[in-house]
């Protein structure tokens, strides 16, 4: 800036620049999953090409709400039909790629703060779990975004850890995957426990 004017508030030049760099430079880094994630959470996922019920993992014949397919698509009552006789693997990875991509794209914009890659994969590894609504407004986002943010945690790993339960009760599953989400996020460590 040739002439700061020295003023940080709302309408001074020195503020707005600075606004327009930090504007800038979030739409530069907008990141996307790596490799290592998208293998990691294919495994976690695992590849199912007939339906099944997500809170059972039993194969079923007719819809219920968490009807899944694929790497843990979500079937939709409308498009039972479609999905109702199984798919593809090449299908189920088609699937897969579209359903990271809304995930991807709400931790881009939630972020408030710069992230590592491995700490991004793992905030989209949670959020494709948790769902979209759930994430926006969970303690583990605002605790990225804001270390020293109000929660009812201690810490981001007790926040990350406490999305744990399935149905009010605690999930062996969920728990492996948390921690596995941990790992990477906290080590950048991509293994599946």
């Amino acid at each position: 800036m040739a002439k700061p004017d020295g003023r940080i508030d709302p309408n001074g030049k020195t503020f707005n620049k600075l606004l327009q760099v930090q504007l800038q430079s979030r739409a530069i880094t907008r990141l996307t999953l790596s490799t290592k994630s998208i293998d990691l959470l294919k495994s976690i996922e695992e590849l199912a090409t007939s339906p099944y019920d997500d809170q059972s993992g039993k194969d079923i014949k007719s819809w219920v709400k968490g009807a899944t397919i694929g790497y843990g698509h979500l079937i939709a009552q409308a498009d039972w039909e479609k999905y109702k006789n199984g798919i593809t693997e090449a299908k189920a990875i088609e699937l897969f790629k579209s359903d990271l991509s809304p995930f991807e794209s709400k931790v881009n914009t939630s972020l408030t703060t710069t992230v590592t890659q491995h700490e991004f994969d793992a905030l989209v590894i949670l959020a494709f779990n948790i769902g979209l609504t759930a994430f926006a407004g969970s303690s583990v986002l605002k605790l990225v975004n804001d270390s020293k943010a109000i929660t009812s945690y201690a810490s981001l790993e007790s926040a990350w850890k406490a999305w744990s339960k399935s149905q009010d009760a605690a999930s062996a599953g969920l728990v492996n995957r948390r921690q596995a989400e941990w790992n990477v996020y906290s080590k950048n460590i991509y293994k599946k426990w």
